[in-house]
């Protein structure tokens, strides 16, 4: 599928716009490329585990499985993509290790991968635009600049998520309201999250707006009645969309589909019903 730089794809016809006065945002592939390529460390990882257990499976195989549980976790924090990792292991009669210590197992194998885009962020050797989703930064001062209160989650360990965020530029857009997975992963959910914008800012489901390119966001943002946009990535590419990532996140819910926020003029306009 090709959807142009600006265009949006509207699946609902019937969205409640206009009223949003709080913003969720997913981070990476939302807003952030630093982690891009992450699946390509995570599921060969997750194979590499399953196959060394007394299974009859291909690698082909091994690779369908893991695919669809990682792609549908994605966006909850990366500790559940690893407890059902362990459960794969003892459905095949392995032995399975502590959930944590195959998270710690990825999460050395992502630095390796992403170690040298830190390291040009931090040094200036790289801009912070290199590493966002095209548009991200506008669209970020366009909210802001309409009195909206921006709020941050991640399934990503929120150590990494502040960091980031602060070599991206944007953590400042969100102050406080930057949150990611805790030690105690039972503590923090996008769902808890969501409930906390609610309540604190006094909101009606129609008032909040979500943008992610995770299943799980999407999902949230809908079962409270709010809006949900899929930022379905290209992240190797940069431009266009990604046909795989966006099938799953119309799976979800999402109201409306974009590339990225090149457009943001436009989709900012129809989402306030500003050329209505």
């Amino acid at each position: 599928m090709t959807i142009a730089d600006d265009e949006i794809e509207v699946m609902r016809q019937d969205l409640q716009r206009g009223r949003f006065r709080s913003v969720l945002f997913d981070f990476d592939g939302t807003l952030s490329l630093i982690r891009e390529g992450w699946p390509g460390v995570m599921i060969p990882m997750m194979v590499a585990v399953l196959r060394a257990t007394p299974t009859h499976e291909t690698d082909a195989e091994l690779t369908g499985v893991v695919e669809e549980f990682v792609m549908r976790l994605n966006g909850r924090q990366t500790i559940y993509q690893m407890i059902h990792l362990a459960e794969e292991v003892r459905r095949r009669r392995g032995t399975a290790l502590d959930p944590l210590a195959y998270k710690q197992r990825y999460h050395d194998l992502l630095t390796e991968r992403i170690a040298g885009r830190l390291a040009a962020l931090q040094s200036g050797a790289a801009k912070p635009e290199d590493w966002t989703v095209p548009g991200a930064h506008a669209l970020l001062d366009d909210l802001r600049t309409r009195g909206l209160n921006l709020y941050l989650a991640s399934g990503t360990d929120l150590k990494y998520v502040r960091h980031e965020a602060e070599l991206l530029g944007i953590a400042a857009y969100f102050g406080e309201h930057i949150y990611g997975a805790l030690d105690d992963y039972q503590s923090f959910s996008k769902q808890m999250i969501i409930e906390r914008m609610l309540h604190a800012n006094d909101l009606q489901g129609e008032e909040l707006l979500g943008f992610g390119d995770g299943f799980v966001e999407i999902e949230e943002v809908k079962r409270v009645g709010g809006v949900a946009v899929a930022v379905a990535s290209d992240e190797v590419l940069r431009r266009g969309v990604n046909a795989w990532k966006r099938d799953r996140l119309v799976q979800a819910g999402a109201d409306v589909v974009i590339p990225d926020f090149r457009g943001r003029e436009r989709l900012l306009n129809y989402l306030f019903a500003t050329n209505a």
